[in-house]
């Protein structure tokens, strides 16, 4: 353990018993949605706690500098992009390994809860992850296209493209189902 871990770990009081008590505040009001948005992005239910939960730490560990950013949020929205993007890579590379040893790759089924749900999850894996997290930021948590740049880390622009194309992208692979808006499939 670091000192600078030791020192954000003391419940001394002054500054770090403020930067304790902000960032307990910021957890507290945000987790969930760091949770939701990491599911949804990732596509793994399973992963989404873990993934909100190690964004916490590296926000953690830089709260001085994230308590001190104009979004606070948004750059919490950026660091749980970055692992899922980290972890969608690390499972490709897997998956490619295990491809090597094995003629058939066997897919795990999910439950079915709405066969809406699981179309518009299934397409929404379908899309690169820039495309994915675009449209779930934009539909899923109505978020602007400002804040979907910031929290991603690329320009306006980029959003309304990847927005644009992954939507036209969704609509193709949902064409012929039930129409079912993204924003309305979130769990």
């Amino acid at each position: 353990m670091g000192a600078e871990t030791r020192d954000r770990t003391a419940e001394g009081g002054g500054a770090r018993g403020d930067d304790a008590a902000e960032f307990r505040a910021f957890f507290e009001r945000h987790y969930a949605e760091l949770a939701r948005f990491a599911h949804i992005v990732s596509g793994e239910a399973g992963a989404a706690d873990d993934l909100a939960a190690d964004a916490m730490v590296a926000l953690w560990r830089r709260w001085d500098r994230v308590r001190g950013a104009d979004r606070p949020l948004a750059y919490a929205r950026g660091v749980v992009a970055h692992l899922v993007r980290s972890r969608i890579r690390g499972a490709v590379r897997e998956r490619r390994r295990i491809a090597l040893f094995w003629d058939r790759r066997s897919e795990r089924a999910e439950d079915p809860d709405v066969p809406a749900v699981l179309d518009v999850r299934s397409a929404l894996r379908a899309l690169p992850f820039r495309k994915r997290a675009c449209v779930v930021l934009r539909h899923a948590f109505d978020l602007s296209e400002r804040e979907t740049a910031l929290a991603l880390g690329i320009s306006v622009g980029t959003v309304k493209s990847q927005t644009s194309k992954g939507m036209a992208e969704l609509q193709r692979a949902l064409a012929g189902r039930p129409a079912v808006e993204p924003a309305r499939v979130c769990p």
